[in-house]
């Protein structure tokens, strides 16, 4: 079978697999909803068309499903965006960031232009404008937070995912055994703080996204067997750092803190995803299938 024609059966594969992935709902209340953030709901039909932009560029398809992508991944990858939109318009709103046109046609020269942006991509021209605007809200939201972003948390590590969520059990609920999970210095750590300043790949991670008093147990790296629990003691805003600082984080790490300061939204308003797409997980701000969720978040325990 010539290269063509397996690009053709992988596309229509795609076509095939992503239609029955749209075309399903998850009970009355959600059908014809891909996902609900809070009230907003997100129609399917948002969803295909999007998916319709995509699946046009058919050598990309090819590409991806040929490295192990499947089409479910880039279902979910649409929906997840238009869950980050959806919580970054109500973070602008709230906080009085506006991004303008003129800004958005700024930013897309500055990456290269429109035709190079869109080559490499999977957007169409208005989802690439749409994202772009997305990226300029959580630049600004993260700038107006960075400067004095910190948390504190006791650390435990753990071999196993059965052992790390029993681990953050402990961690949430206190006491004896709680406090036994700290008796080996090589495993543990009290009171670890890190600063977004001096730190902006963790600024992106689930630990700057907690309140104080919540745990969370995540495997940083699927590739290895480490798993971290994280118990927050103290969340700050204005800690003290060198303002010049700032301007050493990229854009690109400035977009990653900022969609992470959306975690307390999306869990103060609640993502209700569409079963079909999979469930929506704090740990990677993302939809993912059931059997891919990176770790478990536990709330503060009520006082």
């Amino acid at each position: 079978m010539s290269v063509v024609r397996m690009q053709v059966g992988r596309v229509a594969a795609a076509v095939a697999v992503i239609g029955a992935v749209i075309s399903g709902c998850g009970g009355p209340v959600q059908a014809g909803t891909a996902v609900f953030v809070g009230d907003e709901a997100v129609p399917i039909e948002r969803v295909q068309t999007r998916l319709d932009a995509a699946l046009e560029k058919k050598d990309l398809i090819a590409q991806i499903t040929a490295q192990g992508g499947t089409t479910a991944d880039l279902a979910r990858s649409v929906v997840t965006r238009a869950v980050m939109h959806e919580l970054l318009g109500r973070r602008a709103e709230e906080e009085g960031i506006v991004v303008t046109d003129a800004q958005v046609d700024a930013q897309i020269a500055e990456n290269g232009g429109a035709d190079a942006l869109l080559d490499g991509s999977l957007y169409d021209l208005p989802a690439l404008r749409e994202r772009m605007r997305d990226d300029l809200v959580a630049a600004q939201l993260a700038q107006r937070e960075v400067g004095g972003l910190a948390v504190t948390a006791d650390l435990v590590g753990a071999a196993s995912r059965e052992d790390a969520e029993a681990a953050a059990r402990a961690l949430q609920a206190g006491g004896a055994e709680a406090e036994a999970l700290f008796a080996d210095p090589n495993t543990s750590a009290r009171g670890r703080t890190f600063d977004a300043i001096s730190s902006p790949e963790n600024a992106s991670t689930v630990l700057f996204g907690l309140p104080v008093g919540a745990v969370v147990a995540w495997q940083p790296n699927p590739q290895q067997s480490t798993w971290i629990i994280a118990r927050i003691t103290d969340r700050r805003t204005d800690a003290p750092s060198d303002p010049a600082a700032v301007s050493g984080i990229s854009q690109a790490q400035l977009v990653a803190i900022g969609e992470r300061l959306l975690q307390p939204t999306a869990e103060q308003v609640g993502i209700r995803v569409n079963p079909r797409y999979g469930v929506w997980d704090p740990v990677q701000l993302r939809i993912v299938g059931e059997d891919q969720l990176a770790g478990t978040v536990l709330p503060p325990v009520a006082s």
